[in-house]
C-alpha cells in the first residue's frame, strides 16, 4: 500500500491499536468527527496514538508517546445524533515526526514507518503456535483469573501475530505495558515481553471467580 507522510492523529486515552487487530470505535467528540469525515473523504487513514501521562496543563496539547499504529476505517455508520461508530484495522506502527500547523481542529504529524515494514507483510516469524502454549496457558489463566472470557478455539484459526496482538489489546494489562508490546521490534520478541509481564503478576492474588 501507499503510506502517506502524513497523517491526522487521534490521540485518545486508555487506547491502543496493534497491527492486524479490528477495534470498534465510537466518535463522538466534534473535531474527530471532522477527522473522520477528511478521513473517509481520502485515504481513510488514522494514526492511533497514546497521550503520556504528565500534568495537564490547561491550553495546552498533551505529549504523545512517539510509537503509535495507522489504523484503516473498513467500516462505519454514522448514528442520527451525528456521532460516528467505526471499525478500526490496525496497519502498521509508526513514529511521529514534526507536528504540522494546521487550521483544522485536530492534530497532524508527519511520521516515518521505515522501522516497522515487517508489519506490512504475512507473519514470517520463526514461532508455532504449539511453542506458545506456555505463554498462552499463563495468559488464559490471567485472563480467567481478571473475569475476562477470551474464545481460544477461534483464535487458534488466525495468524500467530493477530492471536497475540489481539491478546495483548483485549488483556488486562496496564497502558504502560502494551505501550512497551507495541513498541517491541518483532513477534519474538513481543511474545517474550508477554511471558515477562506475566511473571510480575502473582495470578492467585486475584478474588475474581474463575470462569470454567
Amino acid at each position: 500500500m501507499n503510506l502517506p507522510k502524513k497523517i491526522p492523529i487521534f490521540p485518545l486515552s486508555n487506547f491502543i491499536i496493534f497491527p492486524k487487530a479490528t477495534v470498534p470505535l465510537n466518535i463522538f467528540e466534534p473535531r474527530y468527527i471532522d477527522m473522520v469525515n477528511d478521513s473517509l473523504k481520502s485515504n481513510k487513514l488514522i494514526g492511533m496514538i497514546q497521550p503520556r501521562k504528565s500534568k495537564k496543563i490547561e491550553n495546552q496539547m498533551p505529549d504523545l508517546h512517539n510509537i503509535g499504529c495507522l489504523g484503516k476505517i473498513i467500516s462505519f455508520k454514522e448514528t442520527e445524533d451525528k456521532r460516528f461508530l467505526i471499525e478500526l484495522r490496525g496497519i502498521i506502527r509508526f513514529k511521529i515526526g514534526k507536528e504540522l500547523e494546521t487550521k483544522k481542529k485536530y492534530r497532524e504529524y508527519e511520521i516515518n514507518f521505515d522501522n516497522y515494514l515487517e508489519d506490512l507483510k504475512d507473519n514470517k516469524e520463526d514461532l508455532k503456535f504449539s511453542d506458545l502454549k506456555i505463554i498462552f496457558k499463563d495468559l488464559k489463566l490471567f485472563f480467567e483469573k481478571r473475569g475476562f472470557i477470551i474464545n481460544w478455539k477461534a483464535l487458534e484459526k488466525q495468524s500467530l501475530d493477530e492471536i497475540i496482538n489481539a491478546l495483548v489489546m483485549a488483556s488486562p494489562f496496564t497502558l504502560e505495558e502494551k505501550q512497551i508490546l507495541l513498541e517491541t521490534e518483532n513477534l519474538n520478541i513481543r511474545s517474550n515481553k508477554i511471558s515477562e509481564i506475566l511473571k510480575t503478576y502473582s495470578l492467585d492474588n486475584y478474588n475474581n471467580t474463575t470462569i470454567q
